[in-house]
C-alpha cells in the first residue's frame, strides 16, 4: 500500500522537518484540501460558497461571505456589501447583532488583514469572530466572516482562514480578468474560428463550437492536393488572450506547413520544431487527420492531443488507437502517423478536452464515458454531432450535466462520401 506524503511527515531538502500528525503537516494538509475545494468554477458565488463550505467543514461553526459587485475594483463611500454565501449554523448568525458584525467586516476592509472579536450575545457562552477581506493586489472583492461558539481562534487557525481567503480572492480576481477580456476575446476567437474551413466535396463535414472560459481551442479542415483533406483539432494550454493569441500563431503556422503536402507527423515535428524555439509560447495539444477519399484511408498523428472517436453505422462509438507524443512547443518532436481504414458510414468525431474532460476524473474515465454512448443510426454528419453532443455531460448548454466542464469545446465531425 503507497504511502501518502502527508502520512510519512513534512520533508525540506530530503531532511524530515516535522513527523505525520505535527502541526506542519496538518497545516500542508489543509491547505491542499483548501486547494482541492475552493475556485472550482468561474462563478463569484460558487466560490464564495465553497470557501464558506471549507471554513466550516474544517475550522469553524458558521461562515458567511459577503462580496462586492464583480469589476468593482475596489469599495467606494456608500458602496454596500451583497450577501453571497454562508454555511453552517444559521442559528449563530442570527445570533450576531448586525451592529458588531458590520463593524467587524468594515474594521477588516479598512485594515487590510484579519480582525478577530468576541462578543457574548445574550448567552453564556461567548461567541469568538474572525473577519478576513478577500484582497488581490488592487482590489477588494469582499470580505469572509467565521463563527465559533467558545473557543477564540488561535494563530495557526487565523492563518488557514486567511489563507483561504486568499486563495478564494485569487479566483475571484480571475474570474474578473476573464469577464473583462471576454468579450474581446471571444470575438477574437470567433474571428479566427469562424468556420470549419474547406473541405474537399467528397467529405461531409461539420463543427460545432460551446462558450466557456476565454482559451486558445480551435477545429479546422485545410484542403490539399490530390483531393485530400486535413482535419485539425488544437488546444494552448491555459485561459486568457495570451491563449487566443498563441492560437492564431500555431494555426497560421500549421496551415502554412501543411501547404507542402507533409504527413501528418512531418507536420506536427516542423511544427514543434518551430514553436520550441519561440520564447513564451505557450505548449498546444493537436491532432491531425489526413482524409483520403479515394482510397477511404485516413492518416492520424496526435501530441497529447485526446484520440478521436469513430461513429460506426449502427450508432456505436469507438475511439482510435493513437500513438502517443508529447504536446508542441516543448521541443519533443517523436511523432509517428497510424492508419485507418474508413467505411462509407463511419464518422470520425475530433474534438478539444473541453468535451470529455471532468475536475478530478481520469482522462481515460473521460473517454470511456463519451465512447459507451450510442446515437441513432442513419443520421446526416451535423444531426449525429448534435445528438451526441446533447448526450454528453456539459458537451453544450442544453445537454445533460451542462456545466460541469471547466473549459470550452470545440468539435469536428466528418465523413466520406460514397464514390459513384
Amino acid at each position: 500500500m503507497r504511502t501518502a506524503w502527508w502520512q510519512k511527515g513534512v520533508v525540506v531538502d530530503g531532511d524530515l522537518v516535522s513527523g505525520p500528525g505535527s502541526a506542519a503537516a496538518n497545516r500542508f494538509v489543509r491547505a491542499d484540501r483548501a486547494l482541492s475545494a475552493i475556485g472550482t468554477t468561474l462563478d463569484d458565488r460558487r466560490t464564495a460558497a465553497e470557501l464558506a463550505a471549507f471554513l466550516v467543514e474544517e475550522l469553524c461553526d458558521s461562515a458567511t461571505v459577503d462580496l462586492y459587485g464583480p469589476q468593482e475594483g475596489h469599495r467606494e463611500p456608500g458602496e454596500s456589501l451583497r450577501p453571497a454565501a454562508a454555511a453552517g449554523r444559521h442559528d449563530l448568525l442570527g445570533s450576531l447583532e448586525r451592529g458588531p458584525r458590520e463593524e467587524v467586516a468594515v474594521r477588516a476592509l479598512d485594515a487590510g488583514h484579519p480582525i478577530t472579536a468576541s462578543f457574548t450575545p445574550g448567552r453564556s457562552t461567548g461567541l469568538a469572530t474572525l473577519s478576513v477581506p478577500l484582497l488581490t493586489r488592487d482590489r477588494v472583492h469582499g470580505v469572509v466572516l467565521a463563527l465559533r461558539a467558545g473557543r477564540p481562534f488561535d494563530d495557526d487557525e487565523t492563518a488557514a482562514v486567511h489563507y483561504a481567503a486568499r486563495l478564494a480572492a485569487a479566483h475571484l480576481r480571475h474570474a474578473d480578468d476573464q469577464r473583462e477580456a471576454g468579450p474581446r476575446v471571444w470575438d477574437l476567437q470567433k474571428v479566427l474560428s469562424a468556420g470549419p474551413g474547406r473541405s474537399h466535396p467528397d467529405v461531409d463535414l461539420a463543427t460545432r463550437w460551446s462558450p466557456g472560459p476565454v482559451g486558445g481551442h480551435w477545429c479546422e479542415a485545410v484542403r490539399l492536393h490530390s483531393g485530400r483533406t486535413l482535419l485539425v483539432a488544437g488546444d494552448v494550454m491555459g485561459h486568457g488572450l495570451d491563449a487566443a493569441v498563441d492560437m492564431n500563431a500555431y494555426r497560421s503556422l500549421l496551415r502554412y506547413i501543411a501547404s507542402t503536402d507533409l504527413a501528418p507527423h512531418g507536420i506536427l515535428r516542423r511544427l514543434d520544431a518551430a514553436m520550441s524555439t519561440e520564447s513564451g509560447r505557450r505548449p498546444a495539444t493537436c491532432l491531425l487527420v489526413l482524409l483520403d477519399p479515394v482510397h477511404g484511408t485516413a492518416l492520424l498523428a496526435g501530441a497529447g492531443h485526446p484520440p478521436p472517436v469513430v461513429v460506426h453505422a449502427d450508432g456505436t462509438a469507438a475511439p482510435v488507437e493513437l500513438p502517443v507524443g508529447p504536446p508542441l512547443g516543448t521541443g519533443g518532436s517523436a511523432y509517428r502517423a497510424a492508419g485507418l481504414p474508413l467505411a462509407p458510414d463511419d464518422t470520425l468525431v475530433m474534438f478539444t478536452y473541453g468535451l470529455i474532460e471532468r475536475r478530478g476524473e481520469d482522462i481515460d474515465t473521460s473517454l470511456a464515458r463519451l465512447t459507451a454512448l450510442r446515437v441513432r443510426p442513419g443520421q446526416g454528419v451535423g444531426e449525429l454531432l448534435d445528438e451526441l453532443l446533447d448526450e454528453v455531460p456539459g458537451g453544450t448548454p442544453g445537454g445533460p450535466g451542462a456545466g460541469h466542464t471547466d473549459d470550452g469545446t470545440a468539435v469536428v465531425a466528418a465523413r466520406l462520401r460514397p464514390r459513384p
